[in-house]
């Protein structure tokens, strides 16, 4: 720690500084001082710094507004600083879903993450499910410029349950999209 305060203070108080209010601009900043920093985001979710776990909520969540993905993986943005930082799977994860009736009569599925971000997925905030090695499915929704989040086991379950069979596929709808979840007869 140089003048006893850490990175990870200097990287709170540098996103503290952000103008304007929802998220800030990330994809608009470059700033000159690039590196890294010990961050791990778990699989689960759960936030680490030089391998303690981070436990100030509000902490993440303001880490959680400065993630940016670029080519080369996933950053903190400051104006200032730029410091890439380990995600283990998605930076984030979907813990709920409700389902309710869009404008027009369209059924529309909302999701919360566990930073608190809330996301209706339709065309602009997709819902993917890829296959692991095991034969799993690891389903995926779409959060914003190319960061997603790993719906929860629970919450892909109430997916399956209000699924509805298109030919041999299960899937939903939201805002007017349709999510293939999997083969039919799998689910």
């Amino acid at each position: 720690m140089a003048g006893g305060t850490s990175k990870i203070d200097e990287v709170a108080q540098a996103a503290k500084q952000a103008p304007g209010r929802g998220l800030p601009p990330v994809h608009l900043w470059n700033p000159a001082h690039t590196g890294e920093i010990d961050i791990v985001i778990a699989k689960d979710g759960s936030w680490r710094h030089e391998g303690a776990r981070i436990g100030r909520e509000a902490m993440v969540r303001l880490f959680s507004t400065i993630l940016r993905k670029d080519d080369d993986g996933i950053y903190l943005v400051t104006p200032v600083e730029k410091l890439k930082i380990t995600v283990e799977d998605a930076p984030f994860v979907a813990v709920r879903v409700d389902a309710a009736t869009g404008e027009g009569g369209q059924p529309t599925l909302r999701f919360l993450t566990n930073v608190g971000d809330e996301v209706e997925a339709g065309p602009a905030h997709a819902i993917r499910v890829q296959v692991d090695g095991s034969g799993e499915p690891r389903p995926y929704l779409h959060v914003r410029r190319g960061l997603e989040a790993l719906i929860a086991r629970p919450v892909f379950y109430e997916l399956v349950e209000l699924g509805e069979t298109r030919g041999d596929e299960l899937g939903v709808t939201s805002n007017g999209a349709w999510f293939a979840l999997g083969p039919a007869a799998g689910l």
